[in-house]
């Protein structure tokens, strides 16, 4: 018996040794894909088998990505590494990631090391999905982050430090169709920051300080957040392009009047609610007790009908504003 215990823990060190297990016992394992999800891993996994095309690293203690050879990961497709406390990305590990195209780092501490780590980014040439939520990023951080990811489809920026949105921030990623700038600090969006973006269709700008969107001019999106603001201003661009919208959030800003959309003749959801709308009437007077912050917001006492191309909405909320009158002409223009 006491021969047993003493080489009982030899054989736990031997079990646990990389050296002589191709992979964690608490990883789960199938030819292509790896879950190590939660299992406290510390470093990187370099041990793993050939051929993995996903692999899950998320909720760990991960401090770095880091190391000269990875025999087995060229095939990678798909890496998960949010949840950890990632701070170092090299050069040498991504170029051994030639196939990689989802990479998602949220929840982690990118914003130290942002300079090194961006300049390796530039290698990641065919990520199309990339996730920098949660990393406590100023502007100029993820503007370097992205900067030379001219295949990125879908980016997910929300919940970082990004006070406004520079001009040159999309230069790159042309094709991009899904963004998410949702709960930052962002009061400026510099003009011409979503020029590049020809072929975007889902924009969430929730949960900012923006106080105007005037001139909006992207006709192509389909999506559009921008609830939980202080937007008293929403104005569209002039212009013979009809818009393709047909979501569009404002809720919870200060709205007030109904939004002049003459050219979104596609849109089938509009929420107002939680704002301060009090009347619906084309070219109604502003009640007295409001007071028109912004030159710019005199555009709309012209008597164009707000809501004269409204042909589609099938889901209209204004709850919570401070409408008094609902007058038949508003009804009877909407087609549902």
């Amino acid at each position: 018996g006491c021969f047993l215990l003493w080489l009982l823990p030899s054989i736990l060190r031997a079990q646990a040794s990389p050296e002589t297990r191709p992979s964690s016992p608490l990883c789960q394992q199938s030819p292509t894909k790896v879950s190590c999800k939660g299992v406290g891993l510390r470093k990187f996994p370099k041990e793993l088998g050939q051929g993995i095309k996903y692999l899950e690293l998320s909720n760990n203690f991960i401090q770095n990505l880091s190391g000269s050879n990875m025999p087995g990961f060229g095939q990678l497709e798909y890496l998960d590494v949010c949840f950890n406390q990632l701070e170092a990305v090299s050069a040498t590990t991504l170029a051994q990631l030639p196939r990689l195209r989802s990479l998602l780092l949220g929840s982690n501490h990118l914003d130290r090391n942002y300079l090194a780590n961006g300049e390796a980014f530039h290698l990641l040439r065919n990520i199309e999905v990339l996730d920098l939520s949660v990393n406590n990023l100023e502007s100029h951080m993820a503007s370097w982050y992205i900067s030379n990811l001219t295949s990125l489809r879908v980016l997910d920026l929300s919940r970082n430090m990004m006070t406004k949105l520079l001009a040159g921030t999309f230069r790159n990623s042309p094709w991009l169709r899904q963004l998410d700038l949702s709960n930052n600090y962002i009061m400026e969006i510099q003009e011409g920051a979503f020029e590049p973006l020809e072929d975007l269709e889902v924009l969430n700008l929730a949960l900012n300080s923006l106080l105007c969107i005037s001139g909006f001019s992207l006709t192509q999106l389909r999506v559009l957040n921008l609830s939980h603001n202080a937007l008293e201003l929403f104005s569209s661009q002039e212009g013979a392009e009809p818009y393709l919208l047909r979501v569009l959030d404002l809720s919870h800003n200060r709205l007030l009047s109904f939004p002049e959309l003459p050219r979104a003749h596609d849109l089938t959801h509009l929420n107002l609610s939680n704002n301060l709308i009090a009347s619906l009437l084309p070219g109604s007077p502003y009640p007295r007790d409001f007071v028109l912050l912004y030159k710019e917001m005199q555009r709309f006492n012209r008597t164009v009908h707000p809501v004269a191309a409204l042909t589609q909405v099938a889901d209209l909320d204004l709850s919570n504003n401070r409408l008094e009158l609902f007058p038949f002409s508003f009804f009877h223009s909407l087609g549902s």
